[in-house]
């Protein structure tokens, strides 16, 4: 049996995410960071979900994506009503997840072509 690799047709892979780090790519990520397939925005000013605003999406709106993976870190916390009323008002949706559940399904939804673009909050350590 022949094997062959089959490379993405995108840029960015994550290829692990806890609460604390993330790896995309080759690079190793300690802050918080928003990943579209085609752009990484490292540094996203947002340390906890206690601190997470709705302006804080506009840059992961600015992406133009279908939906929004919000990485919430170890753990699975909600954000406030109005920083999912952001996201839903402009007709996008949020789902929110641990970080490597967001890892996984925006690496799926990457492969399947999908306008995905995920918000990771890591935890400043």
């Amino acid at each position: 049996m022949q094997l062959s690799q089959e490379l993405p047709d995108y840029s960015y892979t994550l290829r692990a995410a806890d609460g604390a780090s993330a790896r995309v790519n080759e690079r190793t990520l300690t802050a918080s960071f928003i990943l579209a397939p085609d752009t990484l925005v490292e540094d996203w000013p947002v340390a906890s979900m206690a601190e997470l605003t709705p302006a804080h999406l506009e840059a992961l709106v600015a992406l133009n994506p279908a939906v929004i993976l919000l990485g919430t870190g170890a753990t699975q916390v909600f954000p406030p009503a109005a920083v999912m009323a952001a996201a839903l008002t402009r007709g996008v949706g949020m789902e929110v997840m641990t970080n490597a559940s967001a890892a996984r399904t925006f690496n799926v939804l990457a492969g399947e072509g999908r306008k995905v673009v995920a918000g990771f909050i890591l935890a400043a350590g």
